[in-house]
């Protein structure tokens, strides 16, 4: 696995967050109850607690 920290966050043009990860990429982070549980990326509060957090980064991957 290749973790990357998330360094920000902005939504896309359907208004769904994405995490920007330290390594250049993005990756949505989308709370979508029961298949995807992310409350805290509805808050702004949420999302300024989980920068520096680490994801999998799906293209480094790939890569």
């Amino acid at each position: 696995m290749k973790t990357r920290h998330i360094i920000g966050f902005h939504t896309d043009e359907q208004h769904d967050w994405v995490a920007v990860l330290d390594c250049g990429h993005t990756q949505h982070v989308r709370h979508q109850p029961p298949w995807q549980e992310r409350p805290w990326v509805i808050t702004e509060q949420g999302r300024l607690a989980h920068k520096g957090a680490l994801l999998n980064c799906k293209k480094c991957i790939a890569d």
